[in-house]
């Protein structure tokens, strides 16, 4: 009997895909991953060869898959109806474990948006899903089985592009932005219950940056926000109070903040800009004294307005909309190449090891070396538009386009 029993362990044990990796590395709980910063120790390169699934979700959409341990969470919405889902995926094999669909109205926002676009966050008990129109600002948490722990309603959303904006999870709060064309805060919800936690207003119009934390040493981590009107700001994470706020855009040709802010340890880095007029990406120095931040250098050159940018060890990496990438050292600015990449482009690099990789908006996966030289590594087409940015999680590739959900795995 102990002999079956351990043969049986056994079968289990080998019937578990490698790649899997552990539990506790099976994450990507928000927008781009770990702090925003899009950044894994991974050294493996994906072609469609690796295609381990692709599925079709249940409608149209432009937020990214987020991950916890075995679930895959993505959202999308109907134009047609103005229904917005929810999905849960199985990761190793694509099978779609629940669908939760929430009532809406159809509205009107920028062709390139889409009823999906805020990405959710996740932790270990639930994932937690933004839906937000004139009518309505949601934000719903779903246990990981797909009931239905609890729902908040802020009010409506206004803006003329449509809504995009992206949630975060930070010591049991569901951090959410709201900064829009109406009265705009930052605020925090308890994870458990939803109740609100603190509140910051915000002088912003609307914004798509998602906030991140920075964790100077020595001093308690801080929340970091942007905004064309605030400039760069840090807030406490737990009550929201101000800690410091530093206007650091061009007034006179800046309109909006889209991309989110990256930190690279003393350095915090914003984006601001204005399609065809201008582009800033400004590093704020936050060493001692803390409460006098300073502009460390501005880029206005190759600057992004809606990719975030990506920091991996001392290298900062620019991927702007048109396809033109930098490559600069992040402590000075210094460029150390700039290249044009074929494509135009939404989504936000991530890195792979030593890849730097990103998605066109045709719906072409595109890697680079992310070294001091530039090389193109390879491409391969999804087959559909994509202005999602990808999630890895251990040797998994996952990538959304318009209607569908793509798993690559070196196996």
């Amino acid at each position: 009997m102990v002999r079956t029993l351990l043969r049986w362990v056994l079968a289990v044990v080998v019937a578990v895909p490698t790649w899997l990796g552990s539990a506790a590395a099976q994450t990507w709980s928000r927008f781009r991953g770990p702090n925003g910063a899009g950044v894994v120790e991974v050294g493996k390169a994906w072609t469609e060869q690796d295609r381990l699934w692709k599925v079709r979700l249940a409608g149209k959409g432009h937020s990214s898959p987020v991950l916890w341990g075995k679930f895959v969470f993505a959202t999308s919405g109907s134009a047609a109806d103005g229904l917005r889902y929810t999905q849960a995926l199985d990761r190793t094999t694509g099978t779609v474990l629940w669908t939760k669909t929430l009532a809406g109205t159809k509205h009107r926002h920028h062709d390139d948006n889409s009823w999906a676009s805020g990405t959710p966050a996740a932790d270990a008990q639930r994932v937690y899903v933004p839906f937000a129109s004139p009518a309505d600002y949601l934000i719903v948490a779903y246990e990981h089985d797909g009931r239905e722990a609890w729902r908040v309603d802020l009010g409506p959303y206004q803006s003329g592009h449509g809504f995009g904006s992206s949630l975060l999870v930070y010591d049991g709060l569901v951090i959410v932005p709201y900064e829009h064309e109406g009265q705009s805060s930052i605020l925090a919800l308890d994870a458990a219950t939803g109740a609100k936690r603190w509140q910051a207003p915000r002088r912003s119009r609307t914004t798509y940056a998602t906030p991140c934390l920075h964790r100077p040493p020595g001093r308690p981590a801080e929340l970091i926000a942007v905004s064309y009107e605030h400039g760069i700001t840090a807030l406490d994470p737990k009550t929201g109070a101000l800690l410091w706020s530093l206007d650091v855009f061009d007034k006179g040709h800046i309109e909006t903040s889209i991309a989110s802010p990256v930190c690279a340890g003393e350095l915090v880095l914003g984006c601001s800009g204005w399609l065809g007029v201008r582009k800033e990406v400004v590093a704020v120095r936050t060493s001692a004294p803390a409460d006098k931040p300073r502009i460390a250098y501005t880029l206005t050159r190759g600057c992004p307005l809606v990719p975030t940018p990506l920091v991996r060890g001392d290298l900062l990496f620019l991927w702007d909309d048109d396809g033109i990438v930098t490559c600069a050292d992040v402590q000075t600015g210094k460029t150390h190449w700039q290249e044009r990449v074929d494509g135009r482009y939404y989504s936000s690099p991530i890195c792979a090891g030593d890849r730097l990789i990103n998605v066109s908006r045709a719906g072409e996966v595109v890697t680079l070396a992310a070294t001091r030289q530039f090389r193109e590594l390879g491409r391969f087409s999804l087959g559909e538009g994509s202005f999602s940015t990808p999630a890895v999680v251990e040797r998994m590739l996952l990538v959304r386009s318009f209607h569908h959900l793509h798993a690559f795995a070196n196996r």
